[in-house]
């Protein structure tokens, strides 16, 4: 059989197969949609938390009060702190750069940390999600930096991953974080920093 014959009964028999199109499917959707929890229980905060140290991340409690001086504390002995441009200024340390859109992966690789806030956080799965807002930033910031320390506040929490997509816009860049970045896809040893922030520092903001 030529090549060309043989492109040609291939190509008949994917003619044949879509001659008649098929029946759709109906996709079960009988799945858990919604959490036992509204968003910022206790028990979600306390899930959430308990999910993020299981990855390795370190979780700093906060309230709206004790937020400047929980970031003070985390941000202490750290020299040169990137954050976006909408991030709020009581938040940021006096060695902030703010990012412009400028800066180069080289040059983001060789910060200490970055500072962002986040879209929305799932607490079954210890998620977090960003999309690019100004106090978030464009992706390469939270990717390239070895350490990432973002603030969640407890009302962006909620129990269940649909609740969680529920709350973001599919249109944005989104970026999902659970845990420092980390594979086993080499002999199942754990190596953490290949894909993103080797550290994750979360700092939680319950309610008041």
């Amino acid at each position: 059989m030529t090549t060309s014959s043989a492109r040609d009964e291939v190509l008949a028999r994917i003619g044949h197969a879509l001659s008649s199109a098929p029946v759709p499917v109906e996709v079960p959707r009988a799945y858990r949609r919604t959490g036992a929890h509204s968003p910022g229980a206790p028990e979600l905060l306390h899930l959430l938390t308990d999910r993020l140290v299981d990855y390795r991340a370190t979780v700093h409690a906060a309230s709206p009060q004790t937020l400047e001086s929980v970031l003070a504390t985390v941000l202490g002995g750290l020299n040169r702190v990137v954050v976006p441009p909408g991030l709020p200024v009581r938040w940021r340390p006096a060695q902030a750069v703010v990012d412009n859109g400028t800066l180069s992966p080289a040059e983001l690789d060789c910060v200490d940390a970055v500072l962002t806030a986040c879209t929305a956080a799932a607490a079954d799965t210890g998620t977090i999600v960003l999309d690019g807002s100004p106090d978030q930033g464009r992706r390469a910031i939270t990717l390239v930096p070895d350490r990432h320390i973002c603030v969640v506040h407890a009302a962006q929490v909620v129990q269940t991953v649909p609740e969680l997509l529920a709350r973001v816009d599919p249109r944005r860049p989104l970026t999902f974080i659970s845990g420092p970045s980390a594979t086993s896809d080499i002999e199942l040893q754990r190596v953490e920093g290949v894909h993103g922030p080797r550290t994750l520092i979360v700092v939680l903001v319950a309610d008041e």
